[in-house]
């Protein structure tokens, strides 16, 4: 599961059909409808909140959003009625990170996407959060031999 911080308009495709996908999951795990992944990393910071539920629909809600620039049919009425109006933070290191593994995908999978957003000189995030200073999150996986700093 991989629930990006970095701004959905990077993803190509799969990437955001996945993404809505995994938020979907999440949020279903956050509901105690699905007894798997419950205690996956990448929701520490959406049970941290004082409103989980509603954490995890504001941020499904930008990923529909997305997806309907894209005109995609994503169904939106799966997005539960809770709403959360707070950010979450999210550090500067884990943003580099998540670019840098998302460009690494998209430079096998989508070539056009990935020369399209190479070059830029600042990373927009998703607005369900808010950069703060830091390293890669704790809760983050690095996978062994990466060349991320950790």
């Amino acid at each position: 599961m991989r629930l990006w911080s970095i701004h959905p308009k990077y993803l190509d495709a799969k990437g955001l059909v996945a993404l809505w996908r995994e938020g979907l999951l999440a949020q279903n795990v956050l509901l105690g409808k699905t007894k798997g992944y419950q205690y996956h990393p990448q929701l520490i910071r959406f049970k941290k909140t004082t409103n989980p539920l509603g954490a995890i629909a504001t941020y499904l809600i930008a990923i529909a959003d997305e997806a309907n620039l894209r005109r995609y049919a994503f169904d939106s009425s799966k997005i539960n009625n809770n709403r959360f109006s707070k950010k979450i933070s999210v550090t500067q290191g884990q943003i580099q990170y998540e670019f840098t593994h998302l460009m690494r995908k998209l430079s096998i999978r989508d070539q056009i996407r990935y020369h399209t957003f190479s070059n830029i000189d600042q990373i927009e995030i998703h607005s369900s959060f808010i950069i703060t200073n830091g390293d890669i999150e704790k809760w983050e996986i690095v996978k062994p031999n990466s060349s991320f700093p950790q």
